[in-house]
């Protein structure tokens, strides 16, 4: 059965359409996240001559739910799933209170479960950047939160008289020979350190062994390169996450 899943983030959006598990086709909307022509235009495209059973939607902007549920009633033919913790999620949640945790780090808890067990670390690069642990028994018991490398390079821009906007891509050598490279140094060997110390902290507080370490979110594979730390990046976690939370609850819901 093919499902429309739906990740709208702070930056972009994140539309897929899944198949049994597999994420076949995903499509990016960056800003105009409450545009209405510009969701007909992802979703139709997406999905083409497509049969759709269903639909799943996890959001961590509220303003913009109102609009993509009845963009995706309307186009579909179906009432989306929204992702919380209300529904089943396929991984016990151990958290004081629940309904404070972005559905996207549901998702990732959901997808981590089910592809690599427990007990898993998942790290996941956007806007900001969440550790997500998931463990025996107790399953999901929390995480970190911190700002996401758009943030760090950004502020320096709008703070700052004479640093630029920089783009996080590109090599670099021991040390900066301009001011971008030099930013650039010290977003990505800066990154690696902070990761690096959040999983050291996280592994030891909760005495972790044999951890996995899953990386996901748009930022993952430039942040993470050169880290040693044996990470496995995986970019459509969120997106399998969703949708394995809308395969567990399809049988139980009333349209």
């Amino acid at each position: 059965m093919n499902c429309v899943v739906v990740d709208i983030g702070n930056t972009s959006t994140a539309v897929g359409l899944a198949r049994d598990g597999v994420i076949g086709s995903v499509c990016h909307l960056h800003g105009g996240l409450k545009d209405k022509l510009a969701i007909a235009h992802v979703v139709r495209g997406l999905c083409g001559q497509a049969e759709v059973a269903g639909a799943a939607l996890c959001s961590v902007v509220p303003a913009a739910n109102g609009v993509w549920l009845t963009q995706m009633r309307r186009l579909l033919g179906c009432r989306p799933l929204v992702v919380t913790h209300k529904v089943e999620l396929g991984v016990r949640v151990s958290y004081p209170r629940p309904a404070t945790i972005g559905a996207d780090r549901l998702a990732n808890a959901s997808g981590a479960i089910a592809r690599y067990g427990a007990p898993t670390i998942v790290a996941d690069f956007g806007t900001a950047v969440t550790f997500d642990v998931i463990v025996p028994r107790k399953g999901y018991v929390g995480g970190v939160i911190a700002p996401g490398l758009p943030l760090m390079t950004d502020y320096l821009y709008e703070k700052t008289a004479l640093l630029p906007r920089i783009r996080l891509r590109g090599r670099f050598g021991a040390v900066g020979r301009s001011t971008a490279e030099a930013m650039r140094i010290g977003a990505k060997v800066g990154y690696r350190g902070m990761v690096r110390e959040i999983v050291t902290h996280l592994t030891r507080g909760l005495k972790l062994k044999k951890v996995a370490l899953c990386g996901t979110g748009g930022y993952a594979k430039w942040a993470l390169e050169g880290l040693d730390m044996p990470f496995t990046i995986d970019a459509d976690l969120t997106l399998f996450g969703i949708s394995r939370i809308w395969e567990l609850n399809a049988g139980r819901r009333d349209d």
